[in-house]
């Protein structure tokens, strides 16, 4: 339990402490001392919470600087396929992904730093998907990549029948034509 590095730079997971009985259960969600004691430390400004019924895919979303965000995400209700695209070209693992299931019931969470794409689908019924950012959204300095770029050939582990992705989100480019994250 705690923090869990990842082979990407600055991708974590983290696993609360949690302390159940017969009343039910108990764990902090956020606590910056057990960040800090890492040498991680985020000035979290804004939470943000969506609601998703199965097979909806959201994203792959980003901001570029100066409005990139650091996300620390977990789901509160169901579970979630959650997947990142580094972004990064300073970094060996450009281009390249990682997923993680979140859930209710393993009440992980997974901290994104600047430079990823970040998307998720709902793979239970109903998910409910919380997460901080520690920059404002600003629309201008918004970017995604299409969440269904066969070159990415992300395993959504949805039929693609049963996918529900938006407009938007299709419309937005593949890897490669999409906007630059420029540090």
């Amino acid at each position: 339990m705690g923090i869990i590095k990842t082979d990407f730079v600055g991708l974590y997971i983290y696993e609360p402490r949690v302390f159940k009985d017969d009343r039910g259960y108990f764990f902090e969600s956020y606590n910056a001392n057990v960040w800090k004691a890492e040498g991680i430390e985020h000035n979290f400004v804004q939470d943000n919470e969506s609601r998703s019924q199965y097979g909806t895919i959201r994203g792959l979303h980003y901001q570029v600087p100066p409005f990139a965000q650091t996300k620390l995400v977990r789901v509160t209700k169901g579970k979630v396929l959650d997947v990142v695209v580094d972004l990064r070209q300073d970094q060996p693992t450009y281009g390249k992904q990682f997923s993680i299931v979140l859930s209710n019931k393993n009440k992980k969470q997974f901290l994104i730093p600047k430079g990823f794409a970040h998307g998720f689908v709902a793979l239970s019924k109903v998910a409910v998907f919380s997460y901080k950012c520690d920059n404002f959204y600003n629309k201008e300095s918004e970017g995604g990549i299409n969440p269904l770029d066969p070159n990415l050939a992300i395993d959504w582990r949805v039929p693609q029948e049963g996918m529900i992705v938006s407009e938007k989100d299709r419309e937005n480019p593949i890897f490669g034509e999409h906007k630059a994250f420029a540090q």
